[in-house]
């Protein structure tokens, strides 16, 4: 058979092959002639007919008298419904106890990004019910958005929080959506959990789950992402379903990246990581488009290695997002959740034209007011806050009344915090602050809107 070949050596994760005849395409999936369990994706050239593998199962049954034989394809996962409600790695295996999938077609994992005669361009606003988010980071349904932050500062806990609210949302909608999230690089555990949760609140048969945990080499990690996007363009493109696309992390999408580059002793480009950063991003995110059909809306985990946000695998991910939420560390330790620094993040979604005149009035008149008591704050740690004049202390109250009321109790934490979780809706959200603004409250002690939903629940 012209399309087999074999193994020249092994080094770890990098399997050198020769072929004769039929020339694998970069990409293409390669298998053991005697056991097609065992499998490799052509990585690159290392001269005439010979090609660098990377493994992408155990190293048990291969040695250099293996036969090899190369499919003449890419990956191949499949997708159609069938795939809802279960959990699968990147062939599409599963991944829980529900047996096999009986889908009977399969897309190939790599794609071109849509036309530009394709892409739409809508300007409908996506509600979250948290308030931190909806007033001062918008989100469009088709957009982008980036939630930062370091290790330990609810990253998670918030991406799983806008799950339950958006996904419960959205299927009251007339035009069906589906969810899909990538578990890229994180801990098992943390996919046990939001599988137990999503089924819980009843949205596990409108989603899938394609997990490459931490403990996967850097291959499979890589190609979680890639698989998950092509079960989310299928459901776009085919389907004609608006998708909500969840990644958990795609910092470790960029990581993974670079340990493949080390691999392969690529030279390495800025901040040590490989230079095709830039376009593995570009070429992921922009398959993630809405199109004139349908959306999908993408949500995404960033972590932020030493609390380092210009960390150049954060910053890769920055031009192709709508909207970035940072987290802070110091406010995390200050126990007010979720986390979310107001002043440091943005949204371009920030418009009068699509948010509406009093909610952009509220944000700019917010971020006054934040950025005019950070000064404050530092005089009141000097001399005290009695010793402000009069309109100063008003403004230090208001500062502290409006941060205090962007704290909420979340759904998914209420068996860890003891509070009831709550869904707060924009246009509260924008009144309530624009209340707090205007002095409605001024005589109401600041620890009474810690852990409210609307300001409605002060009265009670």
């Amino acid at each position: 058979m012209t399309n087999l070949g074999k193994i020249l050596s092994i080094k770890g994760q990098v399997v050198t092959v020769k072929f004769t005849d039929n020339q694998p395409n970069i990409h293409d999936l390669v298998i053991l002639s005697d056991e097609p369990s065992v499998k490799m994706q052509v990585h690159s050239t290392n001269g005439p007919g010979t090609y660098n593998c990377l493994l992408l199962t155990p190293t048990k049954s291969i040695n250099r008298t293996s036969r090899i034989e190369n499919t003449g394809q890419p990956i191949q996962v499949p997708v159609g419904t069938e795939v809802l409600g279960r959990v699968i790695d990147i062939f599409g295996n599963p991944k829980d106890d529900k047996g096999n999938l009986t889908s009977k077609e399969t897309r190939a994992i790599y794609k071109d990004a849509p036309l530009y005669s394709k892409i739409a361009d809508r300007k409908e606003l996506l509600s979250t019910g948290i308030k931190a988010l909806d007033l001062f980071c918008p989100m469009l349904k088709g957009g982008k958005v980036g939630l930062f932050g370091g290790a330990g500062v609810g990253k998670t806990i918030l991406l799983t929080e806008i799950i339950h609210n958006v996904v419960q949302l959205n299927s009251n909608n007339t035009k069906q959506s589906v969810s899909v999230f990538a578990g890229v690089g994180e801990r098992t555990r943390e996919g046990q959990e939001l599988y137990e949760s999503l089924n819980e609140s009843g949205v596990l048969p409108q989603s899938v789950l394609v997990l490459g945990s931490m403990g996967e080499n850097p291959a499979t990690r890589y190609l979680t992402s890639l698989t998950a996007a092509t079960l989310a363009e299928y459901f776009r493109d085919e389907l004609n379903q608006d998708v909500l696309f969840f990644i958990d992390n795609i910092f470790r999408f960029a990581q993974a990246g670079n340990e493949l580059s080390l691999l392969m002793n690529t030279i390495p480009s800025e901040d040590s990581y490989q230079a095709t950063l830039s376009s593995e991003m570009a070429d992921f995110h922009e398959r993630l488009n809405a199109t004139k059909e349908s959306n999908i809306t993408t949500i995404e985990a960033v972590y932020v290695p030493n609390d380092d946000i210009l960390d150049q695998g954060v910053q890769a991910v920055l031009p192709y997002l709508d909207s970035s939420v940072t987290l802070s560390r110091t406010i995390y330790q200050e126990g007010r959740l979720p986390a979310v620094d107001l002043l440091a993040s943005t949204s371009s979604v920030l418009s009068p034209d699509i948010v509406g005149k009093l909610h952009f009035d509220v944000v700019l008149q917010s971020q006054s007011l934040l950025k005019k008591a950070v000064g404050l704050e530092q005089i009141v740690q000097l001399v005290g806050e009695s010793e402000l004049s009069r309109d100063d202390q008003i403004q230090y109250k208001r500062a502290k009344l409006l941060k205090n009321y962007m704290t909420q109790s979340f759904f998914v934490a209420e068996n860890q915090t003891g509070r009831k979780g709550a869904y707060v809706a924009i246009a509260d959200t924008v009144q309530d602050t624009s209340d707090i603004l205007n002095g409605k409250y001024d005589a109401v002690n600041e620890e009474k809107f810690l852990y409210i939903g609307s300001a409605k629940e002060i009265k009670t």
